[in-house]
């Protein structure tokens, strides 16, 4: 029979409300939304399922957290991407805008490591990513702290920003911006979802590599 946790009485304020998410975020990643059950995040916790009625109205309000703190690992793995990227040199930007390390060169690479880390998260954490999107979170969501990376901003954040460094540096027209957040978010999601639970799920390391590397090409130069 599995030792069943002691109930702890310990917890300082807020110290409970944290062990519940982290609890059923380890539940998401394992099983997605469908895993985070109640009594079986308060028993990883410690605690009788009473006790979450205090941080949290019903099962939904605890979903609802542990996706946005699915949504804050999404946006990790997204910085992560662009952290990789080599900074732009001062003289960059000039009679060498194509370059590597030029503004509009590097503003594209952000936007490409931006939708990189988002299929790179899809398929190494199928189950938070699932749970990052399902149905009790809405666009009102995108940008609230709890959905924050370490840097501080969201993973709608993260591709705004990179949108809007590409109208800095010219390489988009402004009056192409509104909205084009939106286009690039359903084109790559599109394809994370068929990759993890759609007829694309088959295909092996490199075909995956390929339709990634196209998919954002297409976004750069459709919006």
């Amino acid at each position: 029979m599995t030792e069943q946790p002691a109930p702890r009485t310990t917890y300082r304020h807020g110290d409970l409300r944290r062990a519940l998410v982290e609890a059923g975020t380890e539940l998401a990643r394992e099983g997605g939304p469908a895993a985070v059950v109640l009594r079986e995040v308060t028993r990883r916790a410690g605690v009788t399922p009473n006790a979450a009625y205090r941080h949290f109205a019903d099962k939904g309000a605890l979903l609802r957290a542990v996706s946005l703190a699915a949504q804050s690992r999404l946006a990790a793995a997204m910085e992560e991407e662009q952290s990789a990227l080599p900074d732009r040199d001062d003289g960059a930007g000039g009679a060498d805008d194509d370059a590597p390390h030029s503004a509009a060169a590097l503003a594209q690479a952000k936007l490409r490591a931006v939708g990189a880390g988002y299929l790179r998260f899809a398929q190494g954490e199928p189950g938070l990513f699932r749970t990052a999107f399902a149905n009790h979170v809405d666009l009102r969501d995108a940008a609230v702290e709890e959905s924050a990376g370490p840097h501080g901003r969201t993973p709608f954040q993260l591709l705004s920003d990179a949108l809007d460094d590409l109208v800095d540096s010219g390489v988009l027209e402004a009056s192409r911006r509104p909205g084009a957040e939106l286009v690039a978010w359903s084109a790559v999601h599109g394809l994370a979802m068929l990759v993890i639970d759609g007829p694309l799920r088959g295909l092996d390391a490199a075909a995956r590599l390929n339709a990634a590397r196209r998919l954002l090409e297409m976004v750069e130069q459709g919006i």
